[in-house]
């Protein structure tokens, strides 16, 4: 299962209560669509550091790179870039 599929499964599971019928895509951001709030963000937070192996630092806790499926995505692998 790649980034992409782990994530929108975790959102969908924990942040929609397994409804799939709710459409969002990849650039959706989940503050506009109401898929997160704050609180939610801080759940995804604690769901990256733990699945991925990474730390995310307080000045990276930013939409660019937290607000959607693929900003998460790019993130995930720069961070792993660097800590390669």
């Amino acid at each position: 299962m790649d980034i992409k599929d782990q994530l929108r499964d975790y959102i969908v599971e924990n942040f929609l209560f397994g409804d799939t019928e709710v459409e969002f895509n990849d650039e959706d951001s989940f503050m506009e669509k109401g898929i997160l709030d704050s609180t939610g963000i801080l759940e995804l937070i604690l769901y990256l550091e733990e699945t991925f192996g990474i730390k995310i630092e307080d000045d990276e806790l930013i939409p660019e790179n937290l607000d959607s499926i693929n900003n998460i995505v790019r993130f995930i692998e720069t961070k792993k870039e660097f800590v390669s």
